[in-house]
């Protein structure tokens, strides 16, 4: 008869909060993350305003479901990403399923289609907290191919029941944390104005600063009518911004828009991070607090 009772959610609990400030903390919280709503996937990433996300630390079954992250995500792809935007609009600190943030056409966006389903993600949980130096610090946890299953309603349960234990231990681990990204740093504005300048010169489109923005909404599935409501315009003016990109680019859908637009973005951020992940288990990237990567 084993002597060994199984651990609980309050043991890994305690692990984690002994291991903040170490490095064993991001796995530790993981651990916790995996006993209160078992997942397939899971990765802590660093905003810092409009700034590329850094990856800090990530754990999967599935390679698949990171395999464009260094390439693709964080050279440009976070630009459409719903849980980017909750950052940019520092909703507070707590717990957020991706289902319940997306924009309204969120699904049948290119975005979706084309880079989001690759991962073969099926459902995402994240949970928010915000440093002392000014970064957003999300871990998010994810399921996938590997159980091709949503959270369960215990799962978000318990999850909400630990909102706030979960919400200050990365707070408290990540409060002095300060990442030199250098000159390598690039905001949604510069990306939009290089992008105006790749179009004029490569394409021979102008276009126009609302047109760039509306552009970048409707790639992140907003409807115009909450295209509208963001930028304080009508939902017909909307419109007529929306034919007359199209219109300047020769183009009569989103998934042409999402092809014509996104290598141009990638390049005006620039890819950033690429690295060689095993083909099973994680990637660690952990920052004690107050360092610098």
């Amino acid at each position: 008869m084993s002597l060994h009772r199984p651990v609980t959610i309050e043991d890994a609990l305690a692990r984690a909060v002994e291991r903040i400030g170490s490095d064993a903390f991001p796995a530790a919280l993981a651990g916790f993350f995996r006993l209160c709503a078992p997942f397939d996937n899971f990765i802590f990433l660093a905003y810092s305003g409009e700034e590329n996300p850094v990856a800090l630390y990530r754990e999967f079954k599935d390679p698949v479901v990171f395999h464009a992250m260094d390439s693709e995500y964080v050279a440009a792809a976070y630009l459409l990403d719903p849980f980017y935007r909750a950052h940019l609009d520092r909703v507070a600190a707590g717990i957020y399923r991706m289902l319940d943030i997306a924009p309204d056409q969120f699904k049948r966006t290119s975005y979706f289609q084309v880079y989001y389903q690759k991962t073969t993600l099926v459902d995402e949980v994240a949970a928010f907290g915000y440093t002392a130096t000014g970064y957003t610090i999300t871990a998010c946890l994810g399921t996938d191919r590997s159980s091709g299953a949503l959270f369960s309603k215990k799962a978000m349960s318990t999850l909400r029941r630990y909102e706030s234990v979960i919400t200050a231990l990365i707070e408290t681990h990540w409060k002095d944390l300060v990442l030199d990204q250098g000159d390598q740093a690039v905001t949604v504005r510069r990306v939009l104005d290089r992008l105006i300048d790749t179009m004029a010169l490569r394409r021979n489109i102008r276009l126009s600063n609302r047109q760039a923005e509306v552009a970048m909404m409707i790639l992140q599935g907003h409807s115009s009518e909450s295209i509208g409501l963001h930028l304080g315009i009508s939902p017909q003016t909307v419109k007529v911004f929306r034919k007359q990109l199209y219109m300047k680019c020769g183009i009569s859908s989103q998934a042409e828009l999402f092809s014509t637009m996104m290598p141009l973005m990638a390049e005006a951020a620039g890819g950033r991070f690429q690295v060689q992940m095993g083909e099973r288990g994680c990637w660690p990237m952990s920052p004690i607090a107050g360092s610098s990567t």
